[in-house]
């Protein structure tokens, strides 16, 4: 290990440092290139460990990118929640019993998140629930 990587400090997980961009990308309510996360921490990880981890993040499924230049600019995907329901989907979608798995993790769910999943699924109860994001179009014209 050479000076310049002592000088930053121990290893840490990759998962630490996974939450602590995610993080930063949260915060900044933009887009930013592996450059201006580098700036942002400044100095606590090189512009190569920088690339690196955003690129892991984004194979992840963590991350979206665009084109800004020369440089990608990366943003999170979603919010913690929408995360959450992102990787329940991709675990649901590679079973090949879908059924089966949807059963054991209902029966896996106590009495309470069951009468929550209930009540998102009914159609009855949905005029009664606010709106969330992406909702609008689902709920009924009054018309």
């Amino acid at each position: 290990m050479g000076a310049d990587a002592q000088e930053r400090g121990p290893k840490r997980a990759n998962g630490v440092r996974e939450s602590q961009l995610l993080d930063l990308l949260q915060r900044a309510g933009a887009a930013l290139t592996p450059g201006e996360v580098t700036e942002r921490l400044d100095g606590e990880l090189t512009y190569s460990s920088v690339v690196t981890i955003l690129t892991r993040m984004h194979t992840k499924g963590l991350l979206t990118r665009t084109a800004r230049g020369r440089a990608y600019a990366y943003a999170p995907v979603t919010d913690d929640a929408g995360f959450a329901a992102r990787r329940m989907r991709t675990v649901l979608e590679s079973r090949p019993d879908r059924e089966a798995v949807l059963a054991r993790f209902a029966d896996g769910l106590s009495g309470a998140d069951a009468d929550l999943l209930r009540q998102l699924l009914d159609p009855e109860q949905d005029s009664a629930r606010p709106l969330g994001p992406g909702r609008e179009s689902d709920r009924p014209s009054d018309g």
